[in-house]
């Protein structure tokens, strides 16, 4: 939920191009994660106090626990994390954990959540890169617009089997969850 989160926070920032790089490494006892987005950014003030539960843009609640938890998160596994914003110009977001720490969270369905972010979100074009020790997928919508010839995602049969060809992806390049 950590990257459907912070991924949602990107979009939300008038981004028109959103990035999910993962490394995750076994030989290197490593996962990390980094979310590079071209929005509205931050300011020095802002991104300071951003890892504050009290500090939030949202106007619906008070609380903003996306960043506070995954610092938290990595942190105890052995990780940490680095945040960078220019107001104009964007954000990137590097979270990570070792691989095998007994605390680090399952990633869950990640390809579930590319389909459903890039579906829900069909005007950015967001790219998903996944290196492994074995090799290395990348999914970008811009191809997959192009393949689909005027198709909307949002299809549910269009997302089944995206979510699949994912999958199936990753599973190609022994990724860890």
């Amino acid at each position: 939920m950590h990257v459907y989160d912070l991924m949602e926070n990107s979009t939300a920032a008038n981004s028109t191009e959103v990035k999910l790089t993962i490394r995750d490494s076994a030989k290197d006892n490593v996962y990390d994660f980094t979310i590079e987005d071209n929005g509205k950014g931050m300011t020095p003030e802002f991104l300071a106090k951003v890892t504050d539960p009290y500090t939030t843009s949202r106007t619906t609640r008070k609380v903003g626990l996306g960043l506070p938890l995954i610092k938290m998160n990595s942190e105890h596994c052995g990780g940490g994390m680095t945040l960078e914003s220019t107001v104009g110009v964007g954000t990137k977001l590097h979270f990570w954990f070792q691989l095998d720490h007994w605390d680090r969270p399952p990633m869950g369905d990640l390809s579930g959540t590319i389909v459903m972010l890039s579906a829900a979100h069909e005007d950015i074009r967001i790219i998903y890169r996944h290196i492994t020790d074995d090799g290395e997928y990348v999914f970008d919508t811009d191809e997959i617009h192009e393949a689909l010839d005027g198709m909307s995602m949002n299809d549910v049969s269009v997302m089944n089997y995206l979510k699949e060809m994912v999958q199936e992806n990753l599973e190609a390049i022994n990724y860890h969850d």
